[in-house]
């Protein structure tokens, strides 16, 4: 790239150093700390993952059980920040209910110092316990309940799915849940993640932090296109339409939404692993007939886009997991930001090792010399 060419959206400009995550676009590779995606998946779980992001290295047993207790115990959240998640509007979008949430927690914990280590893990642990029981709680109130409270004998991935409808989740429901968020947690220098550095090099709290990215995961250019994916499957509605649905969008020269990544040139990994929980899922709870519909559209997209390096992403098979789990599609997004903190909390405690403010220029395209011209000669 030659000095001073401009490459709309940051495109493969280096914005940072970083050795918390790797992606192949080629091989479909995809390391959380030099571990493979799948391997993590299979062997790992959702808090053990996050810790290895967070700190840099697997855990031992008794600094586990430390991270899993300490957030356990966090999981409640103020009444006052109870109170205001009541008064919110009933039609308001999760994800905008989520960073106003997170926004006002840290109003309850003022800024620390960056040096102190302790104020570094505390702050990670309660935002790793409190994201999930904030989503939860203006889910239920919304619908005129009650939020239901924490319990501390439930896993992470157990408990997130309690305090969606008061019923302790079936074991292959929360372990397939804990591999949706294994799969989202991390993915190197994203939209959302550039915003919680930007944000982050201006030493604001974490709090602050976060809110940036969950305003930028909302948008459906990045963490929205899950939602996305299936609002397009139920608009197609059968695998009778898919052939005319896909000329369509190509005809038109439309976004087809869970398809293409700005990094992957081959199917994304984290896909093909969401696409076997899928086939778990289906065994156990009843097949959806909208898979079908996703999967003749998988296979008719590729004979026409696959030349062009688009394949199915994370999205696309990420909703119907979810919808299997029973939950509520406009929960997607927030479902992805759960998943994501410690991805943002990783790359947060890694700016404030080496910081320095972002402040990246521009090429000005404007007028020069313009006159003037008072209010009554206009």
């Amino acid at each position: 790239m030659a000095i001073g060419e401009y490459k709309p959206g940051l495109e493969g400009v280096p914005a940072t150093q970083s050795n918390i995550s790797y992606v192949d676009g080629q091989a479909g590779l995809l390391e959380y700390r030099g571990i493979r995606i799948e391997d993590l998946c299979k062997y790992s779980n959702f808090l053990e993952t996050s810790y290895l992001l967070i700190f840099g290295d697997l855990p031992k047993a008794i600094q586990l059980n430390e991270f899993e207790h300490d957030i356990t115990h966090r999981r409640r959240i103020k009444y006052r920040i109870r109170d205001m998640i009541k008064s919110f509007p009933d039609n308001a979008h999760p994800m905008d209910a989520l960073q106003t949430s997170v926004a006002a927690l840290g109003m309850f914990y003022p800024l620390g110092n960056f040096h102190d280590l302790d104020y570094i893990y505390q702050a990670t642990v309660r935002l790793l316990a409190k994201v999930p029981t904030m989503v939860a709680a203006f889910h239920m109130m919304r619908q005129g309940n009650d939020p239901v409270m924490p319990r501390d004998d439930l896993d992470y991935a157990s408990n997130f799915l309690y305090m969606l409808n008061e019923k302790v989740p079936d074991p292959l429901a929360a372990r397939i849940f804990d591999v949706c968020l294994t799969l989202h947690a991390e993915h190197t220098v994203n939209a959302s993640t550039f915003a919680a550095l930007v944000t982050a090099s201006t030493l604001t709290d974490p709090y602050a932090v976060m809110t940036s990215a969950i305003g930028t995961l909302a948008g459906p250019l990045h963490g929205g296109a899950n939602e996305e994916v299936m609002n397009m499957l139920e608009e197609i509605g059968s695998v009778d339409n898919v052939t005319s649905y896909l000329q369509r969008k190509i005809e038109r020269k439309e976004k087809l939404m869970g398809f293409g990544h700005r990094i992957y040139k081959v199917k994304d990994p984290r896909a093909i692993v969401l696409q076997g929980l899928v086939h778990e899922l289906f065994d156990k709870f009843g097949h959806d007939p909208y898979y079908d519909v996703a999967l003749e559209l998988e296979k008719q997209a590729y004979e026409k886009l696959a030349s062009k390096g688009i394949h199915p992403n994370v999205d696309f098979y990420s909703g119907l997991v979810y919808k299997k789990l029973g939950i509520p599609s406009n929960l997607f997004t927030t479902i992805f930001a759960i998943a994501r903190v410690p991805g943002w909390l990783a790359h947060w405690k890694e700016q404030l090792s080496d910081n320095r403010l972002f402040r990246p220029t521009q090429m000005y395209t404007g007028l020069h010399d313009v006159t003037y011209v008072p209010i009554n000669e206009r």
